[in-house]
């Protein structure tokens, strides 16, 4: 991957509702991307019903730009990608999201997606200034995605071409000790012994096998481990009389 390729911008024109800009930018900043670019929004700039729906991605609202015309917005970008269906008269060549961000990587100059209005898409002026259709394969007896799925279905497919980090997997715990894992499992042959369980004791050796595998399995993490030899001391305990 070229170490010069810019992230795209992301165009909106002539977006309706505050609340779906705030989605947008929350979608963007998800999957690395804070260039916002908006053409004429209906109801102004800065509009008070972004910033909660952002639920924190300010970063993008506060930076975004706002031209008169998709011609301005664009002026510096030298890829264009319309976000629609692909148009009967139309012999621009159409590209998946998956296929465009790896065009976008693979070109120089900035790339742009443009995402028309929330009611109607974008006009046929805005499609023909673009150099190919962006769409995605869609259900055809119902091809409805609000503005923020349609942003976030493209800077997905971007953010698998870079290296953006996993928090859930590295924050996870790693798998106990085997000495730990052992002590919960001496714990609970010693409560079931009592109990006959083992028997009869020609099979003992079979059951505690099965046993042992049964409790390897998960990978149990210490607290995991700490928690249910917790569980078996409480059980062990005779019950007070209150």
């Amino acid at each position: 991957m070229p170490q010069t390729a810019e992230p795209p911008v992301i165009v909106l024109v002539r977006p309706q509702l505050g609340e779906n800009i705030g989605k947008v930018a929350r979608a963007m900043l998800n999957f690395g991307l804070v260039d916002l670019r908006m053409v004429a929004p209906r109801d102004g700039w800065p509009n008070p019903s972004a910033g909660p729906a952002a639920a924190g991605a300010d970063i993008v609202l506060d930076q975004a730009q706002i031209f008169d015309t998709t011609a301005a917005a664009v002026a510096d970008c030298s890829h264009i990608y319309a976000t629609t269906v692909r148009l009967r008269e139309d012999t621009k060549r159409v590209v998946t999201p998956e296929e465009a961000a790896l065009e976008v990587i693979s070109q120089p100059g900035r790339s742009a997606y443009l995402f028309g209005r929330e009611a109607s898409g974008l006009d046929i002026k805005d499609v023909n200034m673009a150099n190919a259709i962006l769409t995605v394969p869609i259900n055809p007896e119902f091809g409805s995605l609000n503005l923020a799925q349609a942003v976030i279905l493209c800077a997905y497919e971007w953010s698998k071409t870079q290296s953006l980090s996993q928090p859930t997997v590295t924050d996870q715990l790693p798998p106990a000790p085997q000495e730990q894992l052992d002590g919960l499992i001496d714990h609970l042959e010693g409560m079931l012994k009592p109990k006959g369980y083992f028997l009869p004791t020609n099979r003992a050796d079979a059951t505690k096998r099965t046993l042992r595998n049964i409790l390897t399995k998960p990978g149990w993490n210490h607290l995991e481990i700490r928690t249910l030899r917790g569980v078996l001391s409480t059980l062990a305990r005779k019950i007070r009389a209150d």
